[in-house]
């Protein structure tokens, strides 16, 4: 239940921003607290990051499937592959996801912590040999996987390909060729599912807390990031 009294804090970051028809407005603190304990909906698991809406208009479940994204600079179409994955081995997967990258990469750690400025912060480090990113990553398991505030993507834009693993724990995957991407989420029984939502789609809400955000400062010193994307 530790969790819970920083999630109170940050519940309605999100839902106070939709209309008044948030599933979240007329819950007495015992409803709130019940719903946010909530980790697990059949075999999924959730993260400590994000629960979805009250009235559960999204299930959170395990899968994947493809979207199309345009870049607006260059007007192109780049094929996308969107997953959920369960908790126990969401982590597993997204070192997994990192290796076809190459050995060298280029990191954006993404942060909304500074919920005066209500918008997100990117910092970059280029040109980092990906086993050392891996092995500093493993130390951060436990911000990267449960903190939601906190989003990374790794990218080689020799390839190119970029895996982003989000604020809400969403696994994304971009560039043309996605199929050894895609192995790698079969290989963990993550299936494709071409009518999954996702609770992005839907009322959310974040979970963070100051013992968080200093992780995520020590990440960033740790990564060597000193200048703003």
């Amino acid at each position: 239940m530790g969790f819970l009294k920083d999630f109170f804090a940050t519940a309605l970051k999100e839902s106070k921003e939709v209309s008044s028809l948030s599933s979240f407005e007329e819950l007495s603190e015992g409803q709130l607290e019940s719903h946010l304990g909530v980790d697990r909906y059949g075999e999924f698991q959730l993260t400590d990051a994000v629960r979805p809406s009250y009235d559960l208009k999204v299930v959170p479940r395990q899968g994947y499937r493809h979207e199309i994204y345009r870049e607006n600079s260059t007007s192109e179409n780049v094929p996308v592959v969107m997953a959920s994955v369960s908790k126990e081995r969401l982590f597993d997967v997204f070192m997994d996801l990192l290796d076809p990258l190459g050995n060298t990469a280029d990191v954006v750690l993404e942060t909304s912590h500074d919920q005066s400025s209500r918008q997100h912060t990117d910092l970059l480090r280029e040109h980092i040999d990906v086993p050392v990113l891996k092995s500093i990553l493993w130390d951060y398991e436990e911000l990267l996987t449960n903190d939601g505030c906190t989003g990374i993507a790794i990218l080689n834009p020799q390839i190119p390909h970029e895996i982003q693993f989000d604020e809400h724990k969403l696994l994304m995957v971009y560039g043309n060729d996605l199929s050894k991407f895609e192995a790698i989420f079969n290989s963990y029984v993550v299936e494709c599912d071409e009518e999954l939502q996702f609770v992005t789609e839907a009322e959310h809400v974040h979970s963070s807390n100051e013992t968080f955000a200093g992780q995520f400062h020590e990440l960033k010193a740790r990564l060597g990031m000193d200048m703003q994307f």
